[in-house]
């Protein structure tokens, strides 16, 4: 018995799967600038001599926002204790 495949070759399904494809990429990349973030905080703090206890830490590295880690990163630019990081 054969077997008709031909909507795996249909334009549908070639649009789908490029479409997957496109939203997979982008979902990598943001996931990419996230960690990124996360890694540059951290390594900022370390260079600057500031302390980042494990809580502390976790809470950085648990953040999924990149627009709250830009804000961080920005604030250890300057901060001398990990509270200005967090700071409201």
């Amino acid at each position: 018995m054969a077997v008709d495949l031909s909507f795996f070759r249909s334009p549908t399904s070639q649009r789908l799967r490029a479409e997957g494809r496109a939203a997979g990429e982008a979902a990598g990349r943001a996931a990419g600038r996230v960690e990124d973030g996360v890694e540059k905080i951290l390594r900022l703090l370390g260079k600057r001599g500031v302390p980042v206890s494990a809580k502390d830490e976790k809470r950085i590295r648990s953040c999924g926002d990149i627009e709250v880690l830009d804000r961080w990163f920005d604030r250890a630019i300057t901060a001398t204790d990990i509270s200005e990081v967090f700071a409201a």
